[in-house]
């Protein structure tokens, strides 16, 4: 990608910390009149200071930050030593520029979003989602904006985390298609997989490697251009292709009548019946089904001589396993297994598109919860207030002792590693209490992290803590813990390898930490058979017939067409059916049946 900050604009400055902090080169302050004379010069809102090591010590970085307060007043400055304090410098340093590139806008516009509210009597904390799946101050967010990227997608994460705790499940897997993207994310014991690196600005749109790495906490997705927006196109080999452009929301899928010409999913789901005109977005927008044909025939179907419904069907069918692909090898990738878990999918195109993709990935159960279509939106307001604080700290698992003495040169001193612990949950925790608006210090949910690898090796396992300080007899402890979960994603750990520490973390939250292990299987009611009714809902005048593309049988086939809201407990919808509700359309394929639960999730299931 092209880098924020051009060479031209790139400055260094005499110094040099060691690994461990200590000062080997001092900072050479004469410097800073003329560094601070180039920045007047370039006439610049914003300013990142990256050192090496700064992670160690970051004396040196506050130094020249405040010599530019107070030279170039009103000029942004961002310190990698406060925005990402971790080793690996070039990713410290990408995200440090990045944070300073959106900070003054992001300080301009949360300080006048605030004003809004403040000025017509608004008294509560406005708080906002982070990357992480939780809430923060508008005063953090103001200092590392950074950490809003990708909040969006989180927040879908914290709702189908929530729905895995409400509904007792271990295991799922979090589906989120919107218009232009699909995410997926993995959940364990109520609690989204999580990360500290991702990419931003790819070169090459969803290919890991291609981006600028920005290291921050985030909840860990996979994210593919497969949306209602995602085009069809016939490659040079006479291959049919479905994203990853998209035609977004302007001009949009052909049948919403705003000037696109191209076939994109949404157009193939219209011909293929598996969307309702009259029904889509509460009748409030209409659909041109034949627009939808000419684009789908005329761009597609023509090149590869195949009919439009055939066409549609193509199209329909590759995007799915496309996400389904991506489902898979997200899955290998962690070590775990997609067909013992839930789908729990959402979005405008979520409920659309599970069947398929679950029947792809051996999944036999999907839930869909309330207001699916603004899915990522419910989740902000199941989000814990937290912060999260992580630092360099490199030593060797084995030597930790409670204190390492001039006998043990290469031993690492326990006591320091519980006193920067300590701070950081001071850190973390004042940061998290500034947005609570009660007496909430005693609930305060902390969980420790340590980030280990063997040596050689440049990746991290995080391994848990106790909540509490550190003691010889926990080493040995963590070191199995860390071979276990090393086997769990590479089948057995390597004998003989020491083990190294790179980071440790420690996250605050307002909300208690879901229970270690939750009950596996379901504790969903089992369905009243018995009461099947010949359109699945309690009102006769509420039942309908449409004629839809069966996936199953490749021919057209009646389905059952009703609404959500009608949908009595317990009582099973057979596929195929589509059940609608204002933002979105489930579609129940031939193979699976539906129901809702007590908590008022519709669950569609395998029939096997």
């Amino acid at each position: 990608p092209d880098y924020l900050v051009p060479r031209s604009r790139s400055f260094t400055i005499t110094e040099r910390m060691s690994v461990q902090g200590e000062v080997l080169l001092p900072l050479q302050e004469a410097e800073l009149s003329s560094l601070t004379d180039s920045i007047k010069k370039l006439n610049v809102e914003s300013v990142a200071i990256c050192l090496i090591h700064a992670y160690a010590n970051d004396s040196h970085e506050k130094v020249i930050a405040d010599y530019i307060h107070t030279t170039c007043p009103g000029i942004s400055v961002s310190l990698s030593s406060e925005v990402s304090p971790e080793a690996r410098e070039f990713d410290r340093l990408c995200t440090t520029v990045a944070n300073a590139y959106v900070k003054p806008l992001m300080a301009a516009y949360l300080k006048a979003f605030a004003t809004r509210f403040y000025d017509q009597g608004f008294e509560a904390p406005i708080l906002m989602m982070t990357a992480g799946g939780g809430m923060t101050t508008l005063e953090t967010a103001a200092r590392f904006p950074i950490r809003l990227l990708e909040s969006g997608p989180a927040g879908g994460a914290v709702l189908a985390a929530e729905t895995a705790r409400q509904c007792g499940l271990a295991k799922v897997l979090s589906f989120d298609m919107g218009g232009t993207t699909a995410k997926l994310c993995l959940i364990d014991n109520a609690e989204p997989q999580t990360a500290r690196q991702f990419e931003i600005a790819r070169a090459a749109r969803f290919i890991k490697g291609s981006g600028m790495p920005v290291r921050i906490p985030v909840v860990e997705m996979i994210e593919i251009g497969a949306g209602g927006g995602s085009i069809a196109t016939v490659d040079r080999v006479g291959r049919l292709q479905v994203g990853p452009q998209s035609a977004g929301s302007e001009p949009g899928p052909a049948a919403f009548g705003k000037g696109g010409d191209m076939p994109t999913v949404t157009d193939a789901d219209l011909l293929l019946g598996y969307i309702v005109p009259e029904r889509f977005a509460e009748g409030k927008f209409t659909l041109d089904g034949e627009r939808a044909r000419v684009a789908v025939e005329s761009k597609v179907g023509k090149e590869l001589s195949l009919g439009v419904f055939e066409t549609a069907e193509g199209i329909s069918r590759i995007v799915d396993e496309n996400m389904a692909n991506a489902a898979r090898m997200h899955a290998v990738e962690s070590g775990k297994h997609l067909g013992e878990r839930t789908m729990i999918a959402f979005g405008g195109n979520g409920p659309l598109h599970a069947c398929r993709i679950a029947r792809a990935s051996g999944i036999q159960k999907i839930l869909v919860p309330h207001a699916p279509g603004v899915g990522s939106a419910v989740g902000f307001l199941f989000a814990p207030i937290s912060f999260e604080v992580v630092r360099s700290h490199y030593c060797w698992l084995d030597s930790l002792h409670a204190s390492g003495g001039p006998d043990a040169p290469d031993s690492a001193d326990l006591q320091k590693i519980n006193e920067l612990l300590a701070n950081m949950q001071t850190q973390a925790s004042t940061i998290v209490e500034l947005g609570c608006t009660g007496d909430r210090p005693d609930s305060l949910s902390v969980k420790r992290l340590a980030y280990m690898r063997y040596h050689g090796q440049g990746y991290e396992i995080e391994i848990e803590l106790p909540n509490q300080d550190l003691h010889n007899e926990d080493i040995v402890g963590l070191s199995r813990q860390f071979e276990h979960e090393y086997a769990n994603l590479y089948s057995r750990p390597v004998p003989g390898m020491r083990i190294e520490v790179l980071n440790w973390s420690v996250h605050v939250s307002t909300r208690s930490t879901p229970e270690a292990c939750l009950k596996t299987g379901d504790t969903y009611p089992k369905p009243n058979t018995a009461a099947i009714q010949a359109a699945g809902v309690t009102h006769e005048t509420t039942t309908a017939n449409c004629e839809i593309w069966c996936d199953v049988t490749g021919a057209k086939r009646q389905a059952r067409l009703l609404w959500r809201e009608d949908m009595a407990q317990g009582v099973v919808v057979e596929g195929p059916a589509l059940i609608c509700e204002h933002q979105t359309t489930t579609l129940v394929a031939a193979d699976f049946r539906s129901y809702a639960d007590k908590w008022g999730n519709l669950v569609v299931e395998k029939i096997n």
